[in-house]
């Protein structure tokens, strides 16, 4: 090292797009209206659906398990933990915390049967 790079100047640093947040080393899309909307759309068209809050993780923002009665599931990003269960209790889902519930066997068995092609 010369006596004078150490007074050079760094390349700057690409930052993410203002709708990605940095989690750990990875970037991650932020949820928008898409998401919500989808939520909202699988919410009113099943019945006996349960709301899962899956918390902040290194590559994935706060998600939102919705699972139907048969097991069909859709997970979507959300802004917060509180909003996810204001979104369920407006909706009249039941929410819970799913790093302490877990996610429920209708669901394993909605994937396997899936995968099998009984579906």
């Amino acid at each position: 090292m010369g006596l004078l790079d150490r007074f050079r100047r760094r390349p700057k640093m690409r930052r993410p797009s203002r709708d990605a947040t940095r989690t750990g080393s990875t970037t991650v899309r932020a949820s928008d209206r898409t998401d919500e909307a989808h939520l909202r759309t699988f919410v009113t068209s099943r019945r006996g659906v349960e709301g899962f809050v899956e918390p902040r993780t290194a590559v994935s923002d706060v998600t939102l398990l919705l699972v139907a009665h048969d097991g069909e599931w859709t997970r979507r990003r959300v802004p917060s933990v509180q909003w996810a269960h204001e979104f369920a209790n407006k909706h009249h889902v039941p929410s819970y915390d799913a790093a302490v519930v877990g996610v429920p066997q209708r669901m394993r068995d909605y994937n396997r049967r899936k995968k099998s092609g009984e579906l």
